[in-house]
């Protein structure tokens, strides 16, 4: 097993940026990127359905990085009137925005033929339709503010490979990778740029405490390193991506993966 890498200093690739970032609260890849951004010069606005674990993350991070620069707003993605707040809310403290980055996803596992439709539309949802509702409403500013843009979609490898229990974790993905494309079509006619990332297996501490050990060790042997991302290592790609040295990308999927199989 490879170690994880140092942690890659930063070095202000998002001065003067603004931020809208879903699913931003707690320990996963939304958390690693809103601190990634805080910390590559950008003010951030983050959005989850957790309400309280949102506020500790705001509050942890104004601690940090000053309060002027991070605010947070509840946001469940598959409720328009809150996606419509949230990105009403970066307009009225930033005049408008310039990336947005869609984190929310939801997995699950269930063979298909035990497979409820009410859990196939869960998944759906969240994933799928939450990442449309907020391109969507991400593009409407971008496209009104003329100032370009970027928005990164949070998608996986498991979008373009097969795993067993994971049809509609798997089916979503690939939705978010083919509106990422389309997106990214219509949104280069008003200077707006749509990429996706596509990691494979990113981990943090309160995840691996609910994973079985023999998951853990399946899939952690299906990646060349021998060890699972580390969130910070996914937020650096999305920061890339959100970044100028990326000016030439969109309807990109970047897979950030050692997966060999």
């Amino acid at each position: 097993m490879s170690p994880a890498p140092a942690y890659v200093p930063a070095h202000g690739l998002l001065r003067g940026r603004t931020a809208v970032i879903t699913a931003a609260a707690g320990a996963g890849i939304g958390g690693a990127t809103a601190r990634r951004f805080l910390e590559e010069g950008a003010d951030v606005l983050i959005g989850d359905a957790h309400a309280r674990r949102l506020k500790e993350t705001e509050e942890a991070l104004a601690a940090e990085f000053g309060a002027a620069r991070v605010a947070s707003l509840p946001c469940d993605v598959t409720d328009e009137d809150q996606v419509q707040a949230l990105f009403a809310r970066a307009e009225e403290l930033h005049g408008g925005l310039d990336v947005v980055v869609n984190n929310a996803g939801l997995g699950g596992t269930a063979d298909l033929v035990d497979m409820s439709d009410e859990a196939w539309n869960k998944v759906l949802d969240v994933t799928l339709n939450g990442t449309f509702r907020c391109t969507r409403a991400a593009l409407r500013s971008l496209k009104a503010s003329g100032r370009g843009g970027v928005v990164v979609n949070n998608a996986s490898v498991v979008g373009w490979r097969a795993q067993t229990g994971q049809a509609h974790y798997a089916a979503a993905k690939a939705g978010v990778m083919a509106l990422t494309r389309c997106a990214a079509l219509e949104a280069a006619a008003f200077g707006v740029r749509v990429n996706a990332v596509a990691p494979s297996l990113a981990m943090h501490p309160h995840l691996v405490k609910v994973t079985s050990e023999e998951l853990l060790t399946e899939l952690t042997a299906r990646e060349a390193f021998g060890r699972y991302a580390e969130p910070w290592e996914i937020a650096n790609v999305i920061v890339f991506l959100a970044g100028a040295y990326s000016s030439y990308m969109t309807g990109e999927t970047v897979s950030v993966s050692s997966q060999h199989a």
